[in-house]
């Protein structure tokens, strides 16, 4: 992991794609799109199984290792009404029964308004942007909030590496400026959008099971 300072509090950026607020022992999890896949195949598109199970398994992995608290869900838990499918739920359930001690919040995105908020019987504390919490604004949307600086998802930021169009990498990354910093989407089966950063920006790049700096 890397740590910088933002907000004047320590944050630890992981390569599982979260961030961790070890002050409060807090992990920060961005557009976790829990159910997505189910959605698509409701929908006649073929694609992979096994991403809810995939994302919990990390998610189990970093509270483990961390000894987190809390999991602050930065918007974009569920993908889309279809989540709400018995297997996803059931998957999602048995996880957090194995975790009942777990403080889990959940920051509203765009598609938490079209899937609508977890089950209740899942412990969830749900609330509109922003969270505000210790000189950070914890929120979905990457826009500044005045008086904190804001963490967010939304955007799942990457950068293209390489040269010709069919020869270079896409790599997702954790994108920080003067006032908002963003995290990469931390569930498996999500699209990334290529970021460029302005002139004192930073661009954390996630690879090899590692994070490095980029240079901008």
């Amino acid at each position: 992991m890397v740590t910088i300072e933002v907000g004047g509090r320590p944050l630890a950026l992981l390569a599982q794609k979260a961030a961790f607020l070890p002050d409060s022992h807090t992990l920060l999890i961005a557009d976790a799109h829990v159910g997505k896949a189910v959605s698509f195949r409701k929908l006649g598109v073929p694609v992979p199984r096994g991403t809810t199970s995939e994302t919990l398994s990390v998610l189990t992995t970093l509270v483990s290792l961390l000894a987190v608290k809390r999991i602050v869900f930065l918007g974009d838990f569920l993908h889309s009404e279809r989540s709400h499918a018995p297997s996803t739920l059931g998957a999602v359930a048995r996880w957090r029964a194995a975790h009942a001690g777990l403080d889990l919040v959940l920051v509203r995105g765009n598609h938490d308004d079209r899937a609508g908020d977890p089950p209740v019987a899942l412990g969830f504390t749900v609330v509109d942007e922003p969270l505000h919490d210790g000189g950070l604004a914890l929120c979905h949307h990457p826009r500044p909030v005045v008086g904190a600086y804001v963490l967010a998802g939304h955007i799942h930021p990457c950068v293209s590496l390489g040269g010709r169009a069919h020869d270079h990498l896409r790599l997702p990354c954790f994108h920080f400026g003067t006032q908002v910093g963003v995290l990469p989407a931390f569930g498996s089966f999500t699209g990334m959008h290529p970021v460029r950063p302005e002139p004192g920006e930073r661009l954390f790049v996630v690879a090899d099971a590692s994070v490095t700096e980029l240079p901008t």
